[in-house]
């Protein structure tokens, strides 16, 4: 017995030696190939992990505070993989526009591998032929204009809900992210489905697989970057995304049987399953499966629910916390709305500070505050420094929307910024201005956008129009906690509790 232990321990002790011995000749060959150009700067980093551990549990703030130490363009080693970090609008530009093409891919990971039906959905696909078919989908058929208007009275209806349940509770406090999360899934369900995922008993295995995928598809996993590792799922993730993905491949192919049963419901599945037949019938050279289908649906869900709920959370505490913004709101919202009804989509356009608000909510707390990564296909050169083929690129959004250099009193909730007379009144987020990409810039801008540029404004506004609000007893606006929980989406640590009252005519909370 003891023989083999020693046998085990040299073979352990061997195997280490070799990977830093092949890590120490890697990093000398990456320099090697710089040629003229230096890599870009970065902290020293570890054998074998490299800079995994000084990560944290925030990487978006580690990232933003070594930044200030190696600059806006700086390089980590995440175990094999090189990480190069973009932390500043110009650099930004450099990758996702200047070499767009050559950074339009994504990095493997496991999520893609286990829940997204290894890589067949429109967010983690490879940039090529399937990517732009579901692009090119989601433009025409998903988030084009006519069919987000055809839908208004989907999102309306269940943002009334949302108020008139909220009326009910009018002496308690309710924990305001979990109904808005309730209402912005089932609003994003009935259209994609033509039918709710929470019932009027509230579904709460839904709720918590809905949670449970979000916290997975944000956790971090060793073996993503350390390869050796990969086989042992050491945090045991691997193994929750297989239960998780399974749960939702059979909910999704109950809902396609009782489509293809039932014909027709005018959702946007419906539309997705005529395509698919379009396609067998057609010459294409990619054609629509089912198995894409339900990874589209996946990757809706994931982006179109938590993203939402979560933006909408971070605005209403930032007016709880300035309440003379609130009051400025709720007065434009009375000049154009008046009291004896509910905000509705048609309205938004009339209301200028309402905007504002919405733009400085998604610069100071954007919902993915690091871009999804993108994967370098070819050598670069950016800022004069060498960028090495297959360089993972992270763009610190979170980074970028606090620079001084760019935002005057950058850490302040001052939506007056985006006003007309304002410093930024001309800076839009829909990624032409790389100093506000919250939802990304360039080819893998998020396709959802146009949705998200809907439901945020109008749940914003509905609660803010809707009710005065009261923090619980003990709490007052100064001593709100806005700390953040990192995850694949930026919530809040402490859920957001309020006591909402009502300050409409009775009639309007039934129209």
């Amino acid at each position: 017995m003891a023989s083999f232990l020693l046998i085990i321990t040299t073979l352990l002790i061997s195997f280490l030696f070799f990977i830093i011995i092949f890590s120490i000749a890697n990093n000398n060959k990456n320099k090697n190939k710089a040629h003229q150009h230096p890599l870009p700067p970065g902290p020293r980093a570890w054998p074998i992990l490299g800079n995994l551990l000084q990560l944290g549990s925030k990487p978006h703030q580690t990232l933003h505070n070594l930044s200030k130490t190696y600059g806006p363009l700086f390089r980590l080693r995440l175990g094999s993989v090189t990480a190069i970090v973009a932390s500043s609008a110009d650099v930004a530009s450099h990758f996702l526009r200047t070499h767009d093409a050559n950074f339009s891919s994504r990095p493997p990971n496991s999520g893609a591998e286990h829940v997204a039906y290894n890589y067949q959905d429109l967010v983690f696909a490879p940039y090529g032929p399937h990517w732009r078919m579901f692009r090119r989908l989601c433009s025409l058929h998903l988030f084009s204009p006519k069919v987000l208007d055809e839908l208004r009275h989907v999102r309306e209806n269940e943002v009334t809900l949302l108020v008139t349940g909220l009326r009910r509770a009018e002496k308690v406090d309710v924990e305001v992210g979990k109904e808005i999360n309730i209402c912005v899934t089932n609003a994003l369900s009935k259209a994609m489905l033509g039918r709710k995922v929470f019932d009027d008993e509230d579904n709460g295995e839904f709720k918590d697989l809905v949670v449970e995928l979000m916290k997975l598809s944000g956790s971090f996993n060793v073996g993503d970057f350390v390869p050796w590792l990969k086989p042992l799922d050491v945090h045991g993730v691997v193994s929750r995304m297989k239960k998780i993905h399974k749960w939702y491949d059979d909910f999704l192919n109950k809902i396609i049987e009782d489509h293809n049963k039932e014909g027709g419901h005018g959702d946007l599945l419906s539309v997705l399953l005529r395509l698919k037949e379009d396609h067998d019938n057609n010459d294409e050279e990619v054609k629509l499966t089912d198995t894409n289908i339900k990874a589209l649906l996946m990757d809706l869900f994931q982006a179109g629910t938590d993203t939402t709920s979560s933006t909408v959370e971070w605005g209403l505490a930032e007016l709880l916390r300035h309440p003379d913004i609130l009051a400025a709101a709720q007065k434009e919202l009375d000049s154009v709305v008046g009291r004896d009804r509910l905000v509705s989509e048609l309205d938004l356009a009339n209301l200028p500070l309402m905007q504002a608000i919405i733009k400085e909510t998604f610069r100071l707390h954007p919902s993915t505050p690091l871009s999804l990564p993108h994967v370098g296909s070819e050598p670069c050169e950016v800022g004069g420094f060498h960028i090495p083929q297959g360089s993972t690129i992270l763009v610190n959004i979170w980074s970028i929307s606090r620079d001084p250099v760019v935002w005057s009193n950058p850490l302040e909730f001052e939506p007056s910024r985006f006003l007309p007379g304002g410093n930024h009144a001309d800076v839009d987020l829909k990624g032409s201005h790389f100093e506000f990409i919250p939802f990304g810039a360039g080819r893998r801008i998020c396709a959802g956008m146009r949705l998200g540029l809907r439901m945020v404004p109008l749940v914003v506004a509905s609660l803010v129009h809707g009710f005065n609000w009261a923090l619980p007893d003990g709490l007052t606006p100064e001593t709100l906690n806005m700390d953040e929980d990192f995850g694949l989406t930026l919530q809040r640590a402490v859920p957001l509790l309020a006591r909402p009252i009502p300050r409409l005519s009775p009639e309007a909370y039934f129209a």
